[in-house]
């Protein structure tokens, strides 16, 4: 396995890495570690010399980056250039047969929460592979590593499932696996039937995972929870999540085949989530 980090200069950037480096030394997979410098074309005259100094700076920040991965693990690194560095980041990753993509999020969100910057809302919109998310300040965690995975179950007929992306990473990874549906009643009338809609929503969204785990192969640590709140942000929140869970979100049902697209739940999902989350296409 292959995991292509999209690198910038910044905390943001180093939390990327960080989070490469976790799933890389989880899935034995090799890092490659790449800086998107923009070319623009035409070239201007006497922009020679400032490209040699803008080149060399770029391996700088590399070799810097690459010294943040712990010893052990396979490191290349490599300039691009593209005008576009979330295009420049994908073209790279499919030359190179990767199997995701990773980058950390803008660095004015709040600490241990994700933000989506420029770089990563292009990403969440148009990546040919799995995108993996770090929040914000990951690279500052004590004793990181995966310890287990939550992969939110869709409750909607049609949406896509990431489950059996989840149950590939659960299985090479020899980690537990939690299945998850996330129950809000935001789009409900706010009335005196609300609680009686919960339940309906609560026991559907339960059957949904009893009927997943059926289907599932026997996995060790596997379990289902069905976490509910007025809003996907208080569900979310009512989960326990441990240091070293990954969370897997699935595509919204509009992406376009084997590309990722994150709809509205997921992105409210993505917000109030703590872990880092891996964003799978739509098949």
């Amino acid at each position: 396995m292959k995991l292509t980090v999209g690198y910038l200069a910044t905390p943001s950037g180093d939390d990327g890495v960080a989070l490469a480096a976790v799933l890389a030394s989880a899935l034995d997979a090799s890092i490659d570690i790449v800086m998107v410098v923009r070319l623009d074309e035409p070239l201007m005259e006497g922009s020679g010399p400032y490209r040699k100094v803008l080149d060399a700076k770029a391996e700088q920040w590399l070799s810097a980056a690459r010294a943040l991965v712990p010893d052990g693990l396979d490191v290349t690194t490599r300039v691009a250039y593209h005008e576009s560095f979330a295009q420049g980041l994908i073209e790279v990753a499919a030359a190179e047969d990767s199997d995701m993509i990773v980058v950390g999020g803008a660095s004015d969100g709040l600490l241990n929460r994700h933000a989506v910057g420029t770089v990563a809302g292009q990403l969440l919109h148009a990546s040919p592979m799995p995108l993996a998310l770090a929040p914000r300040g990951y690279r500052m965690r004590k004793d990181l590593s995966i310890t287990g995975l939550t992969v939110a179950v869709p409750t909607r007929a049609g949406a896509a499932d990431p489950s059996s992306f989840a149950i590939t990473i659960a299985s090479a990874a020899h980690l537990p696996l939690r299945l998850v549906s996330l129950v809000s009643l935001e789009n409900t009338e706010a009335d005196g039937r609300a609680l009686d809609t919960r339940k309906r929503y609560v026991a559907a969204a339960g059957a949904n995972l009893d009927d997943a785990m059926r289907k599932l192969p026997g996995i060790d640590g596997l379990e289902s929870v069905v976490a509910d709140g007025s809003s996907l942000d208080e569900a979310v929140s009512s989960l326990q999540w441990r240091d070293g869970d990954v969370l897997i979100l699935g595509s919204s049902r509009l992406a376009a085949p084997q590309r990722v697209f994150l709809g509205s739940s997921a992105a409210k999902i993505l917000r109030a989530t703590p872990a880092p989350v891996i964003v799978v296409p739509h098949d």
